[in-house]
């Protein structure tokens, strides 16, 4: 074994050191001085006065007694202890990454683009509101020192009361009740009292809508809501109640109209509000016939009362005339209704049956055509 090295020692002497370096003091150096056995597990353990054992931190560290490895050396490339490269100089990449991502955040946060038709309100750090933004690209303080809030103020929105297969009972000025249901519409008119001075706008819009409705339809009676008739005047009271209460609460919406869909009595009830609508036919056929016949005696009354004006006035210019004529056609209507006849002569009968005579020449045509059978 003279001239082989000693895994667990330094390299052994000819003249018999390689057993004095096996028995050799732990401590021991190279050559002359004291060396003990190395260990083969760690780093440099052949050099002196840098033996030590490894800890349990140096191995997931990837770091040695010494410092840390290199690359090429024991550790891996993607270890924990893996280091980004440097920039020429020595100095480190981190703040350029960091001031890049920094300057993408601010362009990101920074410009926003407002769609025709639409606003925004700012908001500094969330609550205080800053200012109102129009269409087009603009630019504010990066989120979050503004943070942007978009709104579509020329949409025309709609609200269905009070919805889908729901009865929403009113009562009319007869102390009726209805189940009513309609819309309406609305937008923003002013985005920054819509966002700032009610906690609910829409909610207050639905209720302020619910109130109008029944103010206005308890002036109208059943028949006329039933009707359609006051339908007309109902939605534009609703629509003018709607506005003048939400302009004194400052609420930024207008309202474009109200439309009622439906007015059917309550479903409880509506086989006899169906009677009360047949009767109420049936008697309005009843008054057009009766308008009918007096539009009728009127028209003739007025022909009569015409033709005596105009008689009156053929009577004004040649009143004997006039006189004469009226009596021989008041005769000849009297006398043709009668069976006698006056004749007045000296050669003539006195009496003539002529009532007879007549009868027997109606009666002679009919016989004739019996005989030529």
């Amino acid at each position: 074994m003279a001239g082989k090295k000693n895994p667990w020692g330094g390299s052994g002497g000819g003249d018999g050191s390689g057993e004095d370096g096996a028995s050799g003091d732990s401590n021991g150096g190279d050559g002359g001085s004291e060396r003990g056995p190395r260990n083969p597990w760690l780093p440099g353990g052949g050099e002196p006065g840098k033996r030590r054992s490894a800890s349990i931190e140096d191995i997931f560290r990837n770091r040695g007694p010494e410092g840390p490895r290199r690359a090429g050396g024991g550790g891996t490339g993607g270890g924990p202890g893996f280091r980004l490269p440097e920039r020429p100089g020595g100095k480190s990449w981190v703040p350029v990454i960091l001031g890049g991502v920094a300057l993408i955040w601010v362009g990101v946060t920074s410009f926003h683009v407002i769609q025709p038709g639409e606003q925004a309100v700012v908001n500094w750090l969330g609550g205080k509101y800053y200012g109102t933004l129009d269409s087009g690209i603009q630019m504010t303080a990066p989120w979050p020192i503004h943070m942007v809030e978009k709104e579509n103020v020329t949409q025309v929105r709609l609200e269905e009361i009070p919805g889908t297969n729901t009865e929403k009972l009113i009562l009319t000025g007869d102390q009726n009740l209805v189940d009513l249901s309609y819309l309406i519409r609305w937008n923003i008119s002013d985005l920054t009292l819509y966002k700032y001075q009610l906690n609910d706008p829409r909610n207050a819009l639905l209720e302020i809508g619910e109130a109008a409705m029944r103010a206005a339809v308890a002036r109208q009676k059943l028949d006329t809501v039933l009707t359609g008739a006051g339908r007309a005047e109902i939605e534009q009271e609703v629509r003018e109640r709607m506005q003048a209460r939400l302009d004194a609460y400052r609420s930024g919406i207008s309202v474009q109209g109200i439309e009622i869909n439906k007015v059917d009595p309550p479903g409880r009830v509506e086989e006899a509000f169906k009677d009360v609508s047949s009767a109420q036919q049936d008697a309005d056929a009843a008054i057009n016939r009766a308008r009918a016949v007096a539009q009728q005696l009127l028209a003739r009354a007025q022909g009569d009362a015409s033709e005596f004006n105009d008689i009156y006035e053929e009577y004004r210019l040649a009143p004997e005339v006039t006189r004469r004529r009226l009596y021989y056609e008041t005769m000849e209507q009297i006398l043709s209704k009668t069976d006698k006849t006056i004749v007045e002569g000296g050669n003539v009968t006195p009496y003539l049956p002529l009532p007879e005579l007549k009868r027997r020449a109606q009666a002679a045509p009919a016989a004739a055509p019996q005989q030529g059978e």
